[in-house]
């Protein structure tokens, strides 16, 4: 008789948000997206990504392409005039961001779309993941899953057309900005869950000073 029957879980954060640089006028934002499960479904158990927010409104068009039957959850709304100096409206859009992850993360329909586990679990451009999707390159999604952050697949420089348009003029904020110092993680652990996964503090402002 099994004592500590198996029980699978799927943890997701959104957090550290980075403001870079594109070309001399213009500037974006990503996130990290951390991973932790035991799920079957996942090949890696622990994975961390940067994702923009194009790229998320990318990763919904596909789920909601590939999922006729059920509704896909909702991004937070798109602002042309998001900015890092407002902690609020950024604190939402991790908030917003985490939410439609948990949630496409439970729906297990979604869950059989190799995209998904790209965006996920891999360094590919969503261009590259589309590709990959779909056996277009030399590399097959498990390959590049496994090879991420290891150099074995050479991420390709984001296309302009990935651009989410919250781009600012020159206002001070040119220089890429690293706030992985900021925000530390916080771990914790619950029932079913017997490692430690990282957790957006809401009593803690990533972005204590800019």
């Amino acid at each position: 008789m099994c004592l500590f029957p198996f029980q699978e879980f799927i943890r997701v954060c959104v957090r550290d948000p980075r403001l870079h640089k594109d070309g001399r006028w213009h500037t974006h934002v990503d996130y990290e997206i951390c991973l932790h499960t035991n799920s079957l479904c996942f090949r890696k158990k622990t994975s961390s990504v940067r994702r923009r927010y194009s790229e998320f409104v990318w990763l919904r068009h596909c789920l909601e392409q590939n999922a006729f039957i059920i509704d896909v959850p909702k991004l937070p709304p798109w602002n042309p005039f998001f900015s890092l100096q407002n902690t609020e409206r950024v604190i939402q859009r991790i908030k917003g961001l985490q939410r439609f992850l948990e949630i496409v993360l439970h729906t297990s329909l979604l869950l059989s779309d190799s995209r998904l586990h790209l965006f996920l679990q891999s360094d590919l451009s969503i261009t590259k993941i589309a590709r990959c999707a779909v056996g277009k390159t030399r590399y097959t999604v498990a390959e590049a899953i496994q090879c991420s952050r290891t150099g074995c697949i050479r991420s390709e420089e984001k296309v302009s057309c990935d651009s989410d348009c919250e781009s600012t003029s020159s206002s001070g904020l040119g220089l890429s900005v690293d706030t992985s110092g900021r925000g530390s993680p916080i771990f914790f652990q619950s029932d079913g869950d017997p490692e430690p996964f990282c957790s957006f503090s809401e009593t803690t402002s990533p972005l204590t000073e800019y």
